[in-house]
This record gives C-alpha cells, sequence and structure tokens, in this order.
C-alpha cells in the first residue's frame, strides 16, 4: 500500500511538473487574438477619441489588435454592465468615465453590477478639463462676478445641462453647494444643445467640457471663467482654477476622469501585461500630442491603487448627489 502511495504521488508529482511549464506557456501566450475595448458611449464622442488613440498604440504593444466596441446607454451603464458579465481572460476590457464608475451607482441602483465586485482596475487612464463657462453677452469676467450676481437674483439665474446624472450636471451642482448659491437647471437633450442654450444667452452658465469648450472660447463665443482641475489646464494658463477662485470653492475639483478596467477574476498576470501596455502607449510622444491638442493629459495609475481611488470617488460624490437631492425620477 506504501508503495502505491509513493507512486501515485510521484505520477502527480511529475504531472505536475509537466504541467507547470503549459501554465507559464499559457499566460506568456496572452494574448494570441483581438482584445476588444468597450466604449459605454456612442461613436465620436470623448471617450470614443481617447479609446481609439489608445487601442491603435495598445495593438502595437500587445502584438494583437484592439478592437472599440462601442456599446451605448443609460450613461454607460449598458456598457458597463456587459463587461462585468464577460469571462475574466483579459479579452474583453472596458474603458470606463468617472460619471460611470464613480457616479451612477447612486443614480441607477438596479444596473446590474457592483463596480467595485465585479471589475479589476487595469488603472487610471486620462482626465480632461471642465470648464465654467458663461456666454460673453453676460457681461461677467470672474468666478466672484457670477456669484456676486447669483447672490443678488437668488434664483432668477439658470445653468445648462445635458440631463440628471451627467458629469456637467453633478460639477454645476457641487459648485452651487461649495458657493452657497441659487441657480436653476435647465436640462437640455444631449450636451450640443445645452452648449448652443449658453451661446445664445438663453441660459447664463454651464460647465462645458475640455474637449467642446476649448474652440468655443478661443473664437470668443464662450468665456470660461475657471478650470474645474486641480490644476490649471497646460492650454490655458490664464484660466484660474475654481479652487482659487475664493468664494468658498477652495478644494473644488472635478475634470472627466477615465479608467482602464476588466471584469473582476482577471488573473494578475494579464492584468500586468494590460497595464505595462497602457503606460506604455500614453508614454508615447505621438500618443501624448494627439491626446494633448484633443484636451486630454495623460494619468496613469497603477492597479493597485484603483480601489482606494475608486472608493473615494464614489463616496465623494454620493454625498453631493444626496445632498443636492438629484434624481433620474
Amino acid at each position: 500500500m506504501t508503495t502505491r502511495r509513493i507512486l501515485i504521488g510521484s505520477a502527480f508529482g511529475l504531472a505536475a511538473l509537466h504541467a507547470a511549464p503549459r501554465l507559464v506557456l499559457a499566460q506568456e501566450a496572452y494574448p494570441n487574438r483581438p482584445v476588444t475595448l468597450v466604449v459605454a458611449w456612442a461613436p465620436g464622442g470623448s471617450s470614443d477619441l481617447v479609446a481609439r488613440i489608445l487601442a491603435e498604440r495598445m495593438g502595437k504593444e500587445l502584438g494583437q489588435p484592439v478592437v472599440v466596441d462601442n456599446r451605448p446607454g443609460a450613461s454607460g451603464t449598458i456598457g458597463q454592465a456587459s463587461v462585468a458579465r464577460a469571462r475574466p481572460d483579459g479579452y474583453t476590457i472596458l474603458m470606463s468615465g468617472r460619471g460611470t464608475f464613480a457616479m451612477a451607482s447612486h443614480l441607477f441602483p438596479n444596473r446590474g453590477y457592483d463596480d467595485a465586485r465585479d471589475f479589476t482596475g487595469i488603472g487610471k487612464l486620462c482626465e480632461t478639463p471642465i470648464y465654467l463657462c458663461v456666454s460673453p453677452k453676460l457681461g461677467i469676467d470672474s468666478v466672484q462676478a457670477l456669484v456676486a450676481r447669483a447672490r443678488q437674483q437668488p434664483g432668477r439665474m439658470n445653468y445648462a445641462s445635458s440631463g440628471a446624472g451627467s458629469s456637467a450636471h453633478l460639477a454645476t451642482e457641487l459648485f452651487l453647494k461649495m458657493a452657497d448659491i441659487q441657480v436653476e437647471n435647465v436640462t437640455y437633450r444631449g450636451g450640443a444643445p445645452a452648449v448652443q442654450a449658453l451661446i445664445s444667452g438663453d441660459v447664463q452658465m454651464a460647465f462645458v467640457d475640455g474637449v467642446t469648450a476649448l474652440p468655443l472660447m478661443r473664437d470668443g463665443q464662450l468665456k470660461g471663467l475657471a478650470v474645474g482641475s486641480t490644476d490649471r489646464f497646460p492650454l490655458t494658463p490664464e484660466i484660474p482654477t475654481l479652487s482659487e477662485s475664493g468664494e468658498g470653492l477652495a478644494g473644488y475639483e472635478c475634470s472627466s476622469q477615465f479608467s482602464l478596467l476588466a471584469p473582476a477574476g482577471t488573473p494578475d498576470a494579464i492584468i500586468g501585461k494590460l497595464w505595462s501596455a497602457m503606460d506604455a502607449s500614453m508614454r508615447d510622444p505621438e500618443v501624448v500630442k494627439r491626446l494633448n491638442t484633443a484636451a486630454y493629459i495623460p494619468t496613469v495609475g497603477r492597479p493597485e491603487a484603483f480601489p482606494a481611488y475608486l472608493a473615494s470617488e464614489t463616496q465623494r460624490w454620493g454625498e453631493v448627489i444626496r445632498s443636492r437631492g438629484i434624481t433620474l425620477e
């Protein structure tokens, strides 16, 4: 009996020794077919633009094509849910925006997935600033003057947004909360009509993402009073941050931030390979130039830092949503 056990054990040991190289080779072979990068927004938007720049360069790093797959709907939660259900093998990954991975949980409680439980963060990717803009027709040149007028006319000024729960909407509500002023929301069916209403003077203010705002500010169609990012944006160094504008706004921060995610359970080795490809891509001078021209700044974060970042952002925006009574009804 003892001899038989030894022989069996030896057989298992030999099998394990033979299997180990095959497992290593299987990991080293990733990827051996195209990788799908899901974008939870329609083609042509800011998320799509970043994804296509990244996919082209990441494909070269990985040695396999990275194919962008747009799956829009419900503030990004439809595309996000599809990746939560995907196989955790590294062949389906997601580019998600802060508005989806940090804000949507408070607005779509029945979205069918849990951000912390169902995803593994590959890492932060990049960000684009969001500007507090007014119509030049308003005759206001500073945040201080805007706040002063809002206090003189409580409830008589309006701001444009592209829908409840959008990043621009929540950026505005955070601003109103910190400045302690009352400005009414006028909701439009999308960002383009919201910006057009601001240009025409139908509303007095709006937060506008950098991709849209920069050319309009250069043409004089919009007046940028401040930027919501922590630091002044390199392309507009003359425009102050909201945080440095006084009026109770110290510490204000809101920008459009993007991250790469994978389904929970994706092996660490694959996450590491994806992160390395992402990091190398975002360091490429040509990629950086293309992103900067479109008003994006690479802000690559490591996978191990993502859980704390997600928890912090989810808590912060949840407090804004609850305190301002924001719902999708």
